[in-house]
């Protein structure tokens, strides 16, 4: 009885065994190789950046990191010396402009045009005495009293003088006329060229303001008050915080046919909670970020992917830097 009850505990003590090996077997089977791959990525951010199209030196600065903007808010102030001096000339060039396009469209005063034909009776005088010297010249060259040169020189003032009156009646007409409809529209042009200047500067003298061009929060302040900024230079950065995104990458063994529209679940350790993001963006990083394989047998290289994906629902709080946490089983 005993020797049969010792077979019954060995037979039980295999069956357990057994049982045990295959529980391990199956555990394996559905573990081994099934290992999980996290992959973290971080809450990203728009963000722009404030810079004058113009040098100068900064007077204030009327915000501090962290404070948050609304568009239209003024920022900075800067001082441009250079560009006030070029406004006042740019001013004057158009009040010259304004002066000279004026006269051609009145035409000339009236004592302009006495003065014009006074000028052009005293040439038609001129000329009608530099006829006559030459005619007497001619007939005492005829006589032979007179010499060629002498003859030719009176010619030569006729022909002058003749010249004159020509040049002084033409003044008079033009004078008495006004100016032509060609120099008019090129004082006008000259107007609106000048205008055109002044309006440049302005927009120049305005960059000496810098204001918020969207909603967000002052993320860096670069130049302190009094130090000089060149053109283009940054003087902030904004953050649009309600346009936020995750970046993850991901090797791409891992990607398991993740395309664009996919939607994803992410864990967020600062809140300890899941979110729901869509991907946007998927694109291969380049050979910088390639995965080197550390033996050659059957082994080969594998890339890394950028993948973006945005919260399917508003998530207030998140923040740029912010961690995620993706799990991918191999």
């Amino acid at each position: 009885m005993s020797e049969q009850k010792q077979h019954n505990n060995i037979l039980l003590a295999v069956a357990g065994f057994t049982a045990v090996v295959v529980t391990v077997a199956l555990i394996g089977y559905f573990t081994i190789g099934r290992t999980e791959e996290i992959i973290q990525g971080e809450i990203e951010v728009s963000e722009y950046r404030v810079s004058s199209k113009v040098p100068g030196r900064i007077l204030e600065i009327r915000v501090k990191e962290g404070d948050y903007v609304h568009a239209g808010d003024t920022l900075a102030i800067l001082d441009a010396p250079d560009i006030r001096a070029k406004k006042e000339q740019a001013v004057s060039a158009e009040s010259a402009a304004q002066a000279m396009s004026d006269m051609a469209a009145n035409g000339a005063r009236r004592q302009q045009i006495q003065g014009a034909y006074q000028v052009w009776r005293q040439a038609q005088a001129g000329a009608e005495i530099a006829r006559k010297s030459y005619e007497r010249v001619q007939r005492l060259f005829n006589e032979g009293v007179m010499t060629a040169q002498k003859r030719d020189e009176a010619y030569a003032n006729y022909r002058a003088m003749e010249a004159q009156e020509k040049a002084a009646k033409t003044q008079y007409d033009m004078a008495v006329e006004g100016a032509r409809k060609e120099e008019k529209a090129a004082a006008a042009a000259q107007v609106n060229r000048a205008k055109g200047a002044v309006q440049e500067v302005n927009s120049y003298i305005n960059e000496t303001v810098q204001t918020a061009q969207f909603d967000g929060e002052v993320s860096s302040i670069y130049p302190k008050v009094g130090e000089l900024v060149g053109t283009g230079a940054p003087i902030m950065s904004v953050a649009i915080m309600n346009d936020c995104w995750g970046t993850f990458n991901v090797r791409e063994d891992l990607l398991k046919g993740l395309k664009t529209g996919d939607v994803i679940t992410a864990y967020s350790p600062a809140f300890n909670k899941e979110i729901k993001m869509k991907v946007y963006y998927i694109k291969d990083q380049g050979s910088y970020a390639v995965w080197k394989a550390t033996k050659s047998n059957g082994q080969y290289d594998l890339k890394t992917f950028e993948v973006k994906a945005r919260p399917v629902t508003g998530f207030d709080g998140l923040r740029p830097g912010m961690s995620l946490i993706m799990r991918q089983r191999q």
